[in-house]
């Protein structure tokens, strides 16, 4: 089954976007509601020894503590800031989102300072066709919590707690059909979003109104008023004739964009002077099955990777025709399908994960053996999103099927002095030294990302709501 985990749809109707807190050890840890006897896997992991770092950076010789942020108030913000365009709603809360991107602040490039402040574009999923919509977010005043916040007193701390409480302002663009896949970039100086629907249609919107309304009340006043009902797409693509979850902007061409579907062709796009696109009606069709994702090079103009339900990962050239585009293949790449990739911005690697639970590392440069450089296999279930650190080349994240995110680091291995401390417990000595993290807590995670500007953060959608938190390890 294509992409059993990632592309299996939400159930539930009724989903306030709610972001899940969890404080591992707190009084709401999540894995209170594990079944009794349940350890934590942060206290396996410190009990693990030191780990030496290869790298100049400092490794923990202990579980890395990490900062939660606070949202257990989202869901009750949420529902008093949802609009109210005139245009059904589902009782209770809005539907639960399958994909979302990270939309840059124009304040610049560092943002990681406290109160967080964080752009999202999301899709949801809802039960109607007609229920769905396109979300831009703005969560803020995001401060730190747990063992991370700064000290104070309590009477400081019960005067400040109203001051801290998260806000989030959200602007929304009706759209017919659920939303398999979002991902935004910037054209001339104009962010847009590129939208994979389960009409079968790839299309690209102009999110300049709603950034606006989400951080100026008035403009928000005018578009609900005014702009919320007109907002179309400004193109469309319906060449695909099935639906798809497979996407990506090109980070070296502005508008050049890459559309996968579930009949296995992949079609370049490629932007044209007066605003539009020219899609090329040549798909690109060495795969054999479902195209699940696909990944421009960062540092090649005309390079991509796919992957694919049949079980390969492909490297493609678009000077080349169609036909004759596929340069590199990894045939069995995974023992089942291979569900997403990412290409790392800082090293000749590529990253994947598949229906089997397994995470590959690829160094392109010996691609063509069919043999990665590095498995892991901590996950017990498929792989839904992997992406690598934005600045750290040996850092990445990963989520699957079994309500998991973990955090790896490649620079690390197991300090040898250590050793025999983890030998006494077989479930310490199976852990691997690369993993840094496990995040727990959340229902069906569907996809990840990295805040660039907020360095070491991390974003999370699932059915249990959307998560921020970020550990001290990077």
């Amino acid at each position: 089954m294509a992409l059993a985990a990632a592309r299996t749809r939400f159930t539930l109707s009724q989903y306030g976007a709610a972001v899940a807190l969890c404080q591992h050890g707190g009084p709401r840890c999540a894995l209170s509601k594990m079944a009794a006897g349940s350890a934590c896997p942060f206290v396996k992991m410190a009990a693990l020894g030191s780990l030496r770092p290869v790298s100049k950076r400092a490794v923990p010789s202990v579980v890395p503590r990490w900062w939660p942020l606070p949202f257990s108030n989202m869901a009750a913000a949420s529902r008093l800031l949802l609009p109210q365009d005139g245009v059904s709603q589902p009782e209770g809360g809005s539907a639960p989102c399958l994909s979302f991107d990270v939309v840059p602040d124009p304040l610049g490039q560092e943002l990681g300072r406290f109160p967080l402040s964080l752009q999202l574009c999301a899709g949801t999923q809802a039960e109607s066709a007609q229920a769905n919509r396109l979300l831009v977010m703005k969560m803020h005043n995001l401060h730190r919590t747990g063992a991370g916040a700064e000290s104070s007193n309590s009477n400081e701390e019960d005067d400040d707690e109203e001051e801290k409480k998260p806000q989030l302002e959200l602007a929304m663009i009706p759209h017919y059909g659920g939303i398999n896949r979002v991902r935004v970039t910037q054209l001339g100086g104009t962010q847009v979003a590129a939208v994979w629907s389960e009409k079968g249609q790839v299309e690209i919107y102009d999110l300049q109104r709603p950034l606006v309304a989400i951080s100026d009340p008035q403009a928000m006043a005018t578009f609900l008023r005014e702009e919320q009902a007109k907002i179309k797409p400004l193109f469309s693509f319906a060449g695909h004739m099935t639906e798809g979850f497979a996407m990506d902007w090109s980070p070296m061409v502005p508008g050049r964009l890459v559309t996968g579907d579930s009949n296995k062709n992949i079609h370049l796009w490629s932007p044209k002077a007066d605003g539009t696109w020219h899609v090329d009606q040549r798909p690109f069709t060495a795969h054999t099955a479902s195209v699940e994702d696909l990944q421009w090079s960062p540092t090649e103009a005309t390079v991509f990777a796919s992957c694919s339900a049949d079980g390969s990962i492909r490297v493609w050239d678009v000077r080349a025709a169609p036909g004759r585009a596929c340069m590199l293949t990894a045939s069995r790449a995974h023992a089942s399908d291979v569900n997403v990739i990412s290409w790392n911005r800082h090293e000749p690697f590529l990253l994947s994960g598949g229906d089997d639970g397994a995470l590959r590392v690829w160094d392109l440069r010996l691609f063509q053996t069919g043999t990665s450089v590095a498995t892991f296999k901590q996950h017990t279930a498929p792989i839904t999103s992997v992406e690598w650190h934005p600045a750290d080349g040996g850092v990445f994240a990963a989520a699957g099927a079994d309500n998991q995110v973990t955090q790896w680091d490649l620079a690390v291995e197991r300090d040898q002095e250590g050793e025999g401390e983890s030998e006494d417990d077989p479930a310490l000595a199976s852990i691997p030294p690369q993993l840094l993290f496990v995040h727990q807590g959340e229902t069906d995670i569907k996809e990840l990302h990295w805040q660039p500007q907020c360095p070491g953060v991390l974003i999370t959608t699932a059915l249990s709501g959307f998560t921020v938190f970020r550990t001290i390890s990077v």
